[in-house]
Protein backbone atom coordinates (compact mmCIF):
# COMPACT_ATOMS: atom_id res chain seq x y z
CA UNK A 1 0.00 0.00 0.00
CA UNK A 2 1.37 3.47 -0.92
CA UNK A 3 1.78 6.26 1.60
CA UNK A 4 -1.01 8.22 -0.06
CA UNK A 5 -3.45 5.32 0.08
CA UNK A 6 -2.51 4.70 3.73
CA UNK A 7 -3.26 8.33 4.60
CA UNK A 8 -6.58 8.04 2.79
CA UNK A 9 -7.51 4.91 4.79
CA UNK A 10 -6.59 6.58 8.08
CA UNK A 11 -8.65 9.63 7.16
CA UNK A 12 -11.66 7.42 6.40
CA UNK A 13 -11.23 5.58 9.74
CA UNK A 14 -11.08 8.88 11.63
CA UNK A 15 -14.10 10.21 9.78
CA UNK A 16 -16.06 7.02 10.56
CA UNK A 17 -15.08 7.18 14.25
CA UNK A 18 -16.07 10.84 14.49
CA UNK A 19 -19.35 10.14 12.70
CA UNK A 20 -20.16 7.26 15.10
CA UNK A 21 -19.44 9.48 18.10
CA UNK A 22 -21.49 12.28 16.61
CA UNK A 23 -24.37 9.91 15.82
CA UNK A 24 -24.37 8.56 19.39
CA UNK A 25 -24.60 12.05 20.83
CA UNK A 26 -27.26 13.07 18.37
CA UNK A 27 -29.34 9.99 19.10
CA UNK A 28 -29.42 10.76 22.81
CA UNK A 29 -28.32 7.22 23.64
CA UNK A 30 -28.72 6.87 27.42
CA UNK A 31 -25.66 4.62 27.65
CA UNK A 32 -23.23 6.85 25.76
CA UNK A 33 -22.21 9.15 28.63
CA UNK A 34 -22.02 6.26 31.08
CA UNK A 35 -19.73 4.30 28.79
CA UNK A 36 -17.27 7.21 28.66
CA UNK A 37 -16.78 7.93 32.38
CA UNK A 38 -18.33 4.85 34.04
CA UNK A 39 -20.73 6.90 36.17
CA UNK A 40 -24.47 7.23 36.61
CA UNK A 41 -25.23 10.82 37.58
CA UNK A 42 -28.39 11.79 39.42
CA UNK A 43 -30.97 12.74 36.81
CA UNK A 44 -32.54 16.18 36.97
CA UNK A 45 -36.06 14.74 37.24
CA UNK A 46 -35.39 12.64 40.35
CA UNK A 47 -37.18 14.08 43.39
CA UNK A 48 -34.76 15.15 46.09
CA UNK A 49 -36.77 17.30 48.47
CA UNK A 50 -39.28 14.91 50.07
CA UNK A 51 -40.42 17.15 52.91
CA UNK A 52 -44.13 16.51 53.49
CA UNK A 53 -44.05 13.79 50.81
CA UNK A 54 -44.36 10.01 51.10
CA UNK A 55 -40.87 8.56 50.83
CA UNK A 56 -39.61 5.01 50.31
CA UNK A 57 -38.50 4.85 53.93
CA UNK A 58 -41.86 6.13 55.17
CA UNK A 59 -43.98 3.86 52.98
CA UNK A 60 -42.13 0.72 54.06
CA UNK A 61 -41.80 1.90 57.67
CA UNK A 62 -38.12 1.10 57.53
CA UNK A 63 -37.39 2.84 60.84
CA UNK A 64 -39.39 0.09 62.55
CA UNK A 65 -38.31 -2.77 60.28
CA UNK A 66 -34.58 -2.05 60.35
CA UNK A 67 -34.48 -1.35 64.08
CA UNK A 68 -36.07 -4.73 64.92
CA UNK A 69 -32.78 -6.65 64.78
CA UNK A 70 -31.48 -6.71 68.34
CA UNK A 71 -28.75 -9.33 68.87
CA UNK A 72 -28.31 -10.34 72.50
CA UNK A 73 -24.90 -11.99 72.45
CA UNK A 74 -22.67 -9.58 70.57
CA UNK A 75 -21.61 -12.47 68.31
CA UNK A 76 -21.22 -11.59 64.63
CA UNK A 77 -23.38 -14.43 63.28
CA UNK A 78 -26.40 -13.75 65.47
CA UNK A 79 -27.45 -10.99 63.05
CA UNK A 80 -27.66 -13.58 60.25
CA UNK A 81 -29.79 -15.84 62.43
CA UNK A 82 -32.20 -13.04 63.35
CA UNK A 83 -32.61 -11.64 59.84
CA UNK A 84 -33.20 -15.06 58.27
CA UNK A 85 -36.01 -15.74 60.71
CA UNK A 86 -37.52 -12.27 60.54
CA UNK A 87 -37.64 -12.28 56.74
CA UNK A 88 -39.08 -15.80 56.84
CA UNK A 89 -41.89 -14.51 59.05
CA UNK A 90 -42.68 -11.84 56.46
CA UNK A 91 -42.84 -14.44 53.69
CA UNK A 92 -45.06 -16.61 55.91
CA UNK A 93 -47.37 -13.66 56.43
CA UNK A 94 -47.65 -13.12 52.68
CA UNK A 95 -48.22 -16.83 52.01
CA UNK A 96 -51.02 -16.88 54.59
CA UNK A 97 -52.57 -13.78 53.02
CA UNK A 98 -52.52 -15.41 49.58
CA UNK A 99 -53.83 -18.79 50.78
CA UNK A 100 -56.79 -17.13 52.48
CA UNK A 101 -57.56 -15.39 49.19
CA UNK A 102 -57.30 -18.73 47.37
CA UNK A 103 -59.84 -20.23 49.77
CA UNK A 104 -62.22 -17.32 49.18
CA UNK A 105 -61.83 -17.56 45.39
CA UNK A 106 -62.45 -21.31 45.33
CA UNK A 107 -65.46 -20.93 47.60
CA UNK A 108 -66.87 -18.47 45.05
CA UNK A 109 -65.90 -20.83 42.16
CA UNK A 110 -63.66 -18.09 40.81
CA UNK A 111 -60.84 -20.36 39.72
CA UNK A 112 -58.73 -18.02 37.57
CA UNK A 113 -57.65 -15.73 40.41
CA UNK A 114 -57.26 -18.79 42.66
CA UNK A 115 -54.71 -20.24 40.22
CA UNK A 116 -52.78 -16.96 40.28
CA UNK A 117 -52.46 -16.70 44.05
CA UNK A 118 -51.69 -20.41 44.48
CA UNK A 119 -48.89 -20.05 41.93
CA UNK A 120 -47.60 -17.12 43.97
CA UNK A 121 -47.65 -19.22 47.15
CA UNK A 122 -45.53 -21.83 45.39
CA UNK A 123 -42.92 -19.20 44.58
CA UNK A 124 -42.97 -17.96 48.18
CA UNK A 125 -42.27 -21.49 49.42
CA UNK A 126 -39.39 -21.77 46.95
CA UNK A 127 -38.00 -18.48 48.25
CA UNK A 128 -38.25 -19.77 51.82
CA UNK A 129 -36.46 -22.97 50.82
CA UNK A 130 -33.57 -20.99 49.33
CA UNK A 131 -33.18 -19.03 52.57
CA UNK A 132 -31.97 -22.19 54.32
CA UNK A 133 -28.92 -22.13 52.03
CA UNK A 134 -27.91 -18.82 53.59
CA UNK A 135 -28.44 -20.09 57.13
CA UNK A 136 -26.37 -23.17 56.26
CA UNK A 137 -23.31 -20.92 56.15
CA UNK A 138 -23.64 -20.82 59.96
CA UNK A 139 -21.34 -23.50 61.36
CA UNK A 140 -22.09 -25.48 64.54
CA UNK A 141 -19.33 -23.61 66.39
CA UNK A 142 -20.73 -20.25 65.25
CA UNK A 143 -24.24 -21.12 66.42
CA UNK A 144 -23.16 -22.44 69.81
CA UNK A 145 -21.66 -19.05 70.62
CA UNK A 146 -25.13 -17.54 70.93
CA UNK A 147 -27.59 -20.47 71.09
CA UNK A 148 -28.08 -20.13 74.84
CA UNK A 149 -29.26 -16.55 74.32
CA UNK A 150 -32.33 -17.88 72.49
CA UNK A 151 -33.67 -19.27 75.76
CA UNK A 152 -36.74 -21.36 74.93
CA UNK A 153 -37.61 -19.48 71.75
CA UNK A 154 -38.22 -21.82 68.82
CA UNK A 155 -39.76 -21.93 65.38
CA UNK A 156 -42.47 -24.21 66.76
CA UNK A 157 -43.87 -21.06 68.38
CA UNK A 158 -44.25 -19.32 65.00
CA UNK A 159 -47.88 -18.30 64.57
CA UNK A 160 -47.22 -17.52 60.90
CA UNK A 161 -46.02 -21.03 60.19
CA UNK A 162 -48.88 -22.64 62.13
CA UNK A 163 -51.41 -20.55 60.22
CA UNK A 164 -50.06 -22.01 56.97
CA UNK A 165 -50.36 -25.55 58.30
CA UNK A 166 -53.98 -24.89 59.35
CA UNK A 167 -54.87 -23.19 56.06
CA UNK A 168 -53.47 -26.20 54.19
CA UNK A 169 -55.39 -28.63 56.41
CA UNK A 170 -52.87 -29.97 58.92
CA UNK A 171 -54.79 -28.88 62.00
CA UNK A 172 -54.17 -29.63 65.66
CA UNK A 173 -55.87 -27.98 68.63
CA UNK A 174 -52.84 -28.95 70.72
CA UNK A 175 -50.73 -26.43 68.80
CA UNK A 176 -52.78 -23.61 70.31
CA UNK A 177 -51.43 -24.52 73.74
CA UNK A 178 -48.08 -23.04 72.77
CA UNK A 179 -49.67 -19.57 72.70
CA UNK A 180 -51.22 -17.76 75.70
CA UNK A 181 -55.02 -17.99 75.70
CA UNK A 182 -56.45 -14.66 74.64
CA UNK A 183 -53.33 -13.60 72.74
CA UNK A 184 -53.70 -12.44 69.13
CA UNK A 185 -51.81 -15.54 67.97
CA UNK A 186 -54.18 -17.83 69.87
CA UNK A 187 -57.26 -16.07 68.50
CA UNK A 188 -56.02 -16.12 64.90
CA UNK A 189 -55.19 -19.82 65.07
CA UNK A 190 -58.44 -20.69 66.82
CA UNK A 191 -60.37 -18.99 64.02
CA UNK A 192 -58.50 -20.95 61.34
CA UNK A 193 -58.91 -24.16 63.32
CA UNK A 194 -62.68 -23.77 63.14
CA UNK A 195 -62.90 -22.74 59.49
CA UNK A 196 -62.57 -24.76 56.31
CA UNK A 197 -59.07 -25.34 55.00
CA UNK A 198 -58.07 -24.92 51.37
CA UNK A 199 -58.65 -28.61 50.63
CA UNK A 200 -62.03 -28.58 52.38
CA UNK A 201 -63.18 -25.93 49.90
CA UNK A 202 -61.65 -27.85 46.99
CA UNK A 203 -63.62 -30.98 47.95
CA UNK A 204 -66.79 -28.87 48.12
CA UNK A 205 -65.97 -27.67 44.60
CA UNK A 206 -65.75 -31.32 43.48
CA UNK A 207 -69.21 -31.95 44.92
CA UNK A 208 -70.59 -28.84 43.18
CA UNK A 209 -69.18 -30.18 39.90
CA UNK A 210 -71.41 -33.24 40.28
CA UNK A 211 -69.04 -35.78 41.78
CA UNK A 212 -70.45 -38.18 44.37
CA UNK A 213 -68.57 -37.14 47.50
CA UNK A 214 -69.02 -39.06 50.75
CA UNK A 215 -71.37 -36.91 52.93
CA UNK A 216 -69.41 -37.80 56.06
CA UNK A 217 -66.64 -35.49 54.83
CA UNK A 218 -68.83 -32.40 55.17
CA UNK A 219 -70.02 -33.64 58.56
CA UNK A 220 -66.57 -34.31 59.99
CA UNK A 221 -64.83 -32.34 62.73
CA UNK A 222 -62.89 -29.75 60.73
CA UNK A 223 -60.62 -29.03 63.68
CA UNK A 224 -58.96 -32.38 62.94
CA UNK A 225 -56.55 -33.15 60.09
CA UNK A 226 -58.19 -34.35 56.88
CA UNK A 227 -58.06 -38.11 56.21
CA UNK A 228 -58.05 -39.57 52.71
CA UNK A 229 -61.39 -40.74 51.34
CA UNK A 230 -62.21 -43.18 48.54
CA UNK A 231 -64.93 -40.95 47.10
CA UNK A 232 -62.51 -38.04 46.76
CA UNK A 233 -59.96 -40.34 45.12
CA UNK A 234 -62.62 -41.52 42.65
CA UNK A 235 -63.53 -37.91 41.83
CA UNK A 236 -59.93 -36.97 41.13
CA UNK A 237 -59.48 -40.09 39.02
CA UNK A 238 -62.35 -38.91 36.81
CA UNK A 239 -60.82 -35.45 36.58
CA UNK A 240 -57.42 -36.79 35.57
CA UNK A 241 -58.91 -39.20 33.05
CA UNK A 242 -60.94 -36.41 31.42
CA UNK A 243 -58.85 -33.24 31.79
CA UNK A 244 -60.54 -31.52 28.83
CA UNK A 245 -63.96 -31.98 30.42
CA UNK A 246 -62.89 -30.86 33.87
CA UNK A 247 -60.05 -28.55 32.95
CA UNK A 248 -60.47 -26.06 35.80
CA UNK A 249 -60.50 -28.82 38.40
CA UNK A 250 -57.59 -30.51 36.65
CA UNK A 251 -55.60 -27.28 36.69
CA UNK A 252 -56.54 -26.70 40.32
CA UNK A 253 -55.33 -30.19 41.24
CA UNK A 254 -51.95 -29.57 39.64
CA UNK A 255 -51.63 -26.21 41.38
CA UNK A 256 -52.25 -27.95 44.71
CA UNK A 257 -49.60 -30.54 43.89
CA UNK A 258 -47.23 -27.66 43.12
CA UNK A 259 -47.63 -26.06 46.53
CA UNK A 260 -47.42 -29.34 48.44
CA UNK A 261 -44.27 -30.20 46.51
CA UNK A 262 -42.74 -26.79 47.28
CA UNK A 263 -43.81 -26.96 50.93
CA UNK A 264 -42.30 -30.42 51.37
CA UNK A 265 -39.03 -29.21 49.88
CA UNK A 266 -39.04 -26.40 52.42
CA UNK A 267 -39.75 -28.86 55.25
CA UNK A 268 -36.92 -31.12 54.10
CA UNK A 269 -34.43 -28.27 53.77
CA UNK A 270 -35.41 -27.04 57.23
CA UNK A 271 -34.83 -30.47 58.74
CA UNK A 272 -31.52 -30.94 56.93
CA UNK A 273 -30.24 -27.48 57.89
CA UNK A 274 -31.04 -28.12 61.55
CA UNK A 275 -29.30 -31.50 61.33
CA UNK A 276 -26.28 -29.85 59.75
CA UNK A 277 -25.99 -27.21 62.46
CA UNK A 278 -27.00 -28.95 65.72
CA UNK A 279 -27.01 -32.63 64.79
CA UNK A 280 -29.46 -34.55 66.96
CA UNK A 281 -29.61 -32.18 69.90
CA UNK A 282 -33.01 -31.26 71.33
CA UNK A 283 -34.58 -28.08 70.01
CA UNK A 284 -34.55 -24.90 72.07
CA UNK A 285 -38.34 -25.15 72.34
CA UNK A 286 -38.15 -28.62 73.89
CA UNK A 287 -38.84 -30.74 70.80
CA UNK A 288 -36.71 -33.70 69.77
CA UNK A 289 -35.23 -31.49 67.06
CA UNK A 290 -34.46 -33.31 63.82
CA UNK A 291 -36.70 -36.24 64.79
CA UNK A 292 -39.69 -33.93 65.21
CA UNK A 293 -39.01 -32.22 61.87
CA UNK A 294 -38.67 -35.56 60.06
CA UNK A 295 -42.18 -36.57 61.11
CA UNK A 296 -43.59 -33.60 59.22
CA UNK A 297 -42.28 -35.07 55.96
CA UNK A 298 -44.85 -37.87 56.25
CA UNK A 299 -47.79 -35.46 56.50
CA UNK A 300 -49.66 -34.86 53.23
CA UNK A 301 -52.16 -32.04 52.76
CA UNK A 302 -53.81 -33.49 49.66
CA UNK A 303 -53.29 -37.27 49.87
CA UNK A 304 -55.62 -38.31 47.02
CA UNK A 305 -53.79 -36.07 44.54
CA UNK A 306 -50.67 -38.18 44.93
CA UNK A 307 -52.46 -41.51 45.23
CA UNK A 308 -54.46 -40.90 42.05
CA UNK A 309 -51.29 -41.11 39.98
CA UNK A 310 -50.98 -44.76 40.91
CA UNK A 311 -54.38 -45.51 39.36
CA UNK A 312 -53.97 -43.71 36.03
Amino acid sequence: MTKASSNTANTKHTDTKNKTSSDSKASGCPFHHQANDNTRPLEDGIHQNLDNEMSYRDYLQLESVLSAQKPLSGEHDEMLFIIIHQTSELWLKLAGHELQSAIDYIKAENFGPAFKVIARVKQIFMQLTQSWNILSTLTPSDYLKFRDDLGRSSGIQSCGYRKLEFLLGNKSADMLKIHPAGSSAYQELDKLLNNNSLYDEVIIALAKAGFDIDPTISQRDITQPYQRNDSVLAAWLNVYQQPETYFELYELAEKLVDIEDAFQQWRFKHMYTVQRIIGYKKGTGGSSGVGFLKKALDVSFFPELFEVRTHL
